[in-house]
């Protein structure tokens, strides 16, 4: 398992996008709509991992699914963490052992190009976010965080996240793991993200970590 990205919810994508660029030196692109979720994304790619800003476009269709509701419900006008999503490449094999229903998704890019993957514990992680939702890749996709692009702040990536969880849920959510997290005890929220970038590093997160 490695860590794929991380959510922050925003009303606005193209101010949230210029503010993060303005104030981090991270630069965005434009991701595409999903629409089975009434949401639309912009990609800050960092490597082997990136974050995600996404906004609710559609609000009648956002609230028919729990992916939608979660968005408008952290929607904020700060660079506030919304949840977390783990790539692997054993999603089946994972969604049998927490007994979760594996769901298709897609959305096409600006270009034209349509990416495709496989997610579980959406809906688990929409109300308990301190558990990421597992994420598979279909063949041939290009890792959204290997976008190419130029940060002023220059190479960029997601040195580590703190999570505020039950210990013992998340550890049996992930089971064996090598990810770049801190957990503490508490009310489930991803609360700090640490980047580790050219010029020093950056910290996103409405709570200290």
């Amino acid at each position: 398992m490695e860590l794929d990205h991380v959510l922050i919810a925003v009303a606005d994508l193209a101010a949230a996008a210029r503010e993060i660029e303005a104030r981090h030196g991270l630069a965005s692109i434009d991701g595409g709509r999903h629409p089975a979720w009434g949401t639309a994304n912009r990609i800050v790619p960092l490597g082997d991992s990136y974050l995600e800003l996404v906004a609710v476009v559609d609000a009648a269709k956002a609230a028919e699914s729990a992916f939608g509701r979660w968005v408008a419900s952290g929607a904020s006008s700060t660079a506030r963490p919304l949840g977390w999503a783990v790539r692997t490449y054993q999603l089946d094999e994972l969604a049998r052992r927490l007994d979760l229903p594996v769901h298709a998704g897609s959305r096409a890019t600006r270009g034209g190009d349509l990416l495709r993957w496989r997610s579980a514990g959406i809906d688990q992680a929409a109300v308990e976010p301190s558990l990421p939702f597992f994420i598979e890749w279909g063949p041939q996709t290009q890792l959204p965080g290997q976008a190419a692009i130029r940060h002023r702040a220059g190479a960029a990536s997601i040195a580590r996240l703190v999570l505020v969880a039950d210990p013992g849920r998340l550890a049996d959510w992930l089971g064996n793991h090598q990810l770049p997290i801190v957990v503490r005890a508490g009310t489930p929220a991803v609360t700090t993200i640490y980047i580790s970038s050219d010029a020093g590093e950056i910290v996103l997160g409405s709570f200290g970590g």
